[in-house]
């Protein structure tokens, strides 16, 4: 539990100037405009990787972010700045969400509203120190100039400022005026950028199969799966009988009512709907391990030491998960805890007692 004497930290994220800067560092200076990717409209050729795709490659952590502003203490205000109706947004909200992060909206009033966001975050960022004399750290996260005014001021009112911003895309005065300044893909967890890989499909020969053609086959056999419909019409042996052997029918009242009519048609199967798949809950110890994890790398990003105390490391785990309680996997305590995952981390001898660190192979991005 945390105690009222720990670090305060509160978290500011300039949504849009993250997104963006993430996706031209990944695919170029200016490629989220020319791409339209904010709202996907257009489609890229089949040759290339459509939005979609282009999208995850160039994904924002949040969740990396959000573990290494806890680092510095336990975090009181977490928000985002943004247009969440837009797609290259509206994509993260459940994350952001799922880690009590406040969405704030920002409805532009205008084809082109220039910051927006900056104007927006500094404002509230403002309110809130003086507001809120308790909290000691703010993590500003972006990487535009007009941020510098805000982290001065922040620390002439004595806080701790603390800068999170994309390699590339981030002003070198801003990085200057913060007390710390961390980029984020040297952030504890972050994944290193790799190319898509997509394998192109080849015979036994080693010949590259061409795309349509290996579709083909696909196409025609869901086009065989597909039920032939039910004519209602007289048989082919019918029709060819001659008029004179088929026996004449009087009309009726009866043969001519819908119930008949409805009667001779050819029974229907009933549709049968598959149940919706519900995506299956997490393992707990599998979620509690991968918080270890996160925990311990965040621990020695931050030390620059490779053996760190037990209690530090619990403290640091339920600041990222508050929910976390070793108690409720089944351990009588976190030092129990601890050792059955032998695999990842490694148990220190001797004095001072409780010392923990991640072997080489669990340290591995």
């Amino acid at each position: 539990m945390a105690e009222l004497s720990d670090p305060r930290v509160a978290v500011y994220i300039d949504f849009d100037n993250i997104v963006i800067s993430r996706y031209d560092q990944v695919y170029g200076r200016g490629a989220f405009m020319a791409n339209k990717s904010r709202s996907g409209a257009t489609k890229s050729p089949a040759a290339e990787p459509n939005d979609d795709e282009r999208a995850l490659r160039a994904t924002v952590d949040v969740g990396a972010i959000l573990d290494y502003a806890t680092s510095f203490g336990t975090v009181v205000i977490s928000r985002a700045f943004a247009d969440w109706s837009v797609p290259a947004n509206s994509r993260y909200s459940r994350q952001l969400v799922d880690r009590a992060v406040d969405l704030t909206q920002l409805f532009p009033t205008a084809l082109y509203t220039k910051n927006g966001a900056d104007i927006r975050l500094s404002v509230d960022v403002v309110e809130d120190m003086f507001r809120l004399p308790d909290i000691t750290h703010v993590v500003i996260v972006a990487g535009d100039s007009d941020f510098i005014p805000l982290a001065q001021r922040c620390k002439r009112l004595g806080r701790y400022v603390v800068g999170i911003g994309v390699a590339g895309a981030t002003s070198r005065q801003l990085a200057a005026a913060c007390n710390e300044f961390a980029y984020y893909g040297e952030l504890p967890g972050v994944m290193p950028d790799r190319a898509p890989e997509v394998a192109a499909p080849v015979t036994a020969d080693g010949a590259v199969v061409d795309a349509a053609a290996a579709a083909a086959p696909v196409a025609r056999t869901r086009a065989a799966r597909v039920p032939a419909q039910v004519s209602t019409e007289p048989a082919a042996a019918t029709a060819a009988t001659p008029v004179a052997e088929q026996p004449v029918k009087k009309r009726t009242r009866r043969a001519s009512s819908p119930a008949t009519e409805l009667a001779i048609e050819p029974a229907r199967e009933p549709e049968v709907r598959e149940p919706e798949a519900r995506e299956p809950e997490p393992d707990p110890n599998a979620v509690a391990s991968d918080l270890l994890l996160r925990a311990m790398r965040v621990l020695h990003a931050k030390t620059d030491e490779d053996w760190v105390h037990s209690g530090g490391v619990k403290s640091q785990m339920q600041r990222m998960d508050p929910s976390f309680n070793e108690k409720s996997l089944g351990f009588k305590s976190f030092s129990d805890f601890v050792k059955s995952r032998s695999d990842a981390i490694q148990q220190g001898t001797g004095s001072p007692a409780g010392r923990i660190k991640l072997k080489p192979h669990a340290n591995r991005r």
